[in-house]
């Protein structure tokens, strides 16, 4: 039974998929997985969401959408600093 918890797991899963843990802990992790079906779905997810992500291609915002943008944040933050 490993003794890694889930909330190590969750702690050490960016670690983990960018193959930058010790193999010990590498070991531990896999054990948790292979014991924990809700972990191993976030393993899972997490690394399928990544591999998406990094194949597209990065596409620069329209001028007018980024304005958009940025109008919208500086309404956002005076509303809050008005708050406080």
């Amino acid at each position: 039974m490993s003794l890694l918890t889930c909330e190590d797991f969750l702690k050490e899963l960016n670690d983990y998929l960018d193959d930058a843990t010790s193999p010990g802990l590498r070991q531990e992790i896999e054990a948790h997985l292979a014991q924990c079906p809700n972990c191993w779905v976030i393993c899972d997810t997490t690394r399928k969401t990544l591999r998406i992500y990094k194949g597209t291609e990065l596409y620069p915002l329209p001028p007018q959408v980024h304005q958009r943008l940025m109008e919208a944040l500086r309404r956002k933050i005076t509303e809050r600093n008005g708050r406080h």
